[in-house]
């Protein structure tokens, strides 16, 4: 059947899409979720026609996902040395009953007890952390929105440092109504927090009637791919002081350091800081998750540390809207039970991360391409600003559509992690295997190596070979 052209029908689409929507709540209803950005569009290209090295040579390489597979192998057999812990049986009797049933939203003690202990060990015994000020959460997207629920109310902000990860919108603002200041590092000092930056940002919000209620920084930083220094987490405890705000520190990569310098908890700095004012140890909460260091994002076991009792108290009750089940649970604490596997583990993943990192680095080099210099993560912060036909986002956008259509490489644009200087991308190396990172590689190279030709060529500018790719672009675009 022949599509219908009156021009009524499309009136009448108009009408009911409208109807629709105003069944729906305004949060319904509202383009606030951040789906529209470029980091999400990606991923829905790539499900359109996901790269297989059989089925689908030709496809898009999913490199906009920072999930680390690289060490499951280990994980797997040690489920099949454990076949009773996956059984749900505990010294070879069962306790699906008791799983079965348990519903108490502040979780297992043994998953609490032995997590507490995970969390210091990983930071070198820096610091020790308690059962009692732990609050567990599925996932760390849940554990950073409670805090928001917990902190702010609807309209006042948080300060970010710039780039941060393109989820966060989401996370932090669709449903607490909470606002985002972002705080601009720059590329000249390889994008380090200053005292400087803070106060930008501080007065930014005043001009923009915002209340700052705190400041939350990734560390490692996703998607800077390096761990924050002493001087930075001093400059922003002496910040918090000052300005009587909270820092919230998203660790969830603090196992994933593979060189020095090594990992430091603000918790550990503040710690060390007993002339410290205003009971700032209150005010510094930690996010942790097992998604990166151990791999198990779909377990969703995520997690807040306060030393706040209160802040402590509404998270856990807070996080009955969002528990983790009693059978993940029960598994995931058997697993870190076992200390030998777990630091194994890590220590074995960590040299798996940096040997990967490595293979990245090296083919983006051999296509004439550079990264910030990185020491944790799964992920690399990559430099194309040469590749840009001008120093625009506009320029960035052009050149992320050119490497994910006709490149077949899902990377993320600087521009989806509010950086504010275009020609940046996020690159992820840890989610899948050696081979398929070599295809990567190579795509890149020829990529480079096919522009750089019709520009020698032809005698056009590289602006010139982007606009002559621009009519295909398009197409895609619409």
């Amino acid at each position: 059947m022949a599509p219908c052209t009156h021009s009524y029908c499309g009136w009448f689409d108009d009408v009911k899409g409208r109807v629709l929507t105003d069944m729906l709540s305004r949060k319904a209803s509202e383009d606030s979720h951040g789906q529209n950005s470029s980091y999400f569009l990606g991923w829905q290209e790539y499900q359109k026609n996901p790269y297989h090295l059989i089925r689908n040579p030709t496809g898009i390489i999913q490199m906009g996902l920072a999930e680390n597979q690289l060490s499951f192998d280990l994980l797997k057999s040690w489920l099949q040395r454990n076949p009773d812990i996956v059984g749900m049986k505990q010294d070879g009797v069962s306790v699906f009953k008791e799983l079965a049933l348990f519903q108490d939203y502040h979780g297992l003690p043994a998953l609490k007890n032995e997590l507490v202990e995970f969390m210091s060990k990983i930071r070198g015994n820096g610091t020790n952390f308690v059962p009692e000020n732990l609050v567990l959460t599925a996932g760390a997207t849940l554990a950073n929105e409670i805090m928001m629920f917990c902190l702010a109310d609807p309209g006042d902000a948080f300060i970010l440092p710039t780039p941060y990860y393109p989820g966060f919108d989401r996370d932090l603002k669709w449903r607490t109504g909470v606002e985002i200041v972002p705080m601009h590092c720059s590329s000249s000092n390889g994008f380090r927090i200053t005292s400087s930056a803070l106060k930008q940002a501080y007065k930014k919000a005043q001009k923009l009637n915002l209340k700052v209620k705190g400041v939350l920084v990734t560390n490692p930083s996703n998607p800077l791919g390096i761990t924050m220094t002493r001087t930075e987490l001093n400059h922003l405890i002496d910040f918090a002081i000052e300005k009587n705000i909270h820092i919230i520190s998203d660790e969830i990569y603090s196992g994933t350091v593979f060189d020095p310098p090594k990992f430091v908890s603000i918790m550990e700095v503040v710690n060390e800081r007993t002339n410290s004012i205003n009971n700032i140890r209150n005010r510094i909460h930690i996010i942790y998750s097992l998604s990166k260091d151990l791999g198990v994002p779909g377990f969703r076991v995520g997690m807040i540390y306060s030393n706040n009792e209160m802040v402590v108290d509404v998270a856990t009750k807070m996080s009955s809207f969002g528990l983790v089940s009693s059978q993940t649970q029960h598994l995931v604490a058997n697993v870190l039970k076992d200390k030998k596997f777990t630091f194994n583990y890590i220590e074995e993943t960590q040299r798996r991360l940096k040997r990967r990192m490595e293979m990245l680095v090296c083919g983006l080099r051999n296509a004439g391409i550079q990264c910030l210099k990185s020491n944790a993560g799964l992920f690399c912060w990559v430099d194309m600003r040469h590749l840009l036909s001008s120093a625009t986002f506009e320029a960035e956008k052009e050149l992320w559509m050119m490497i994910l259509c006709h490149v077949g490489l899902n990377i993320s644009p600087g521009s989806s992690c509010h950086c504010s200087e275009p020609g940046w991308f996020r690159v992820c190396f840890a989610n899948m295997s050696e081979a398929t990172l070599k295809v990567a590689m190579r795509r890149m190279k020829s990529f480079i190596d096919s522009t750089v030709s019709v520009v020698n060529e032809n005698g056009c500018t590289y602006e010139q070979s982007v606009n002559a790719e621009r009519e295909s672009i398009a197409k895609w675009v619409n």
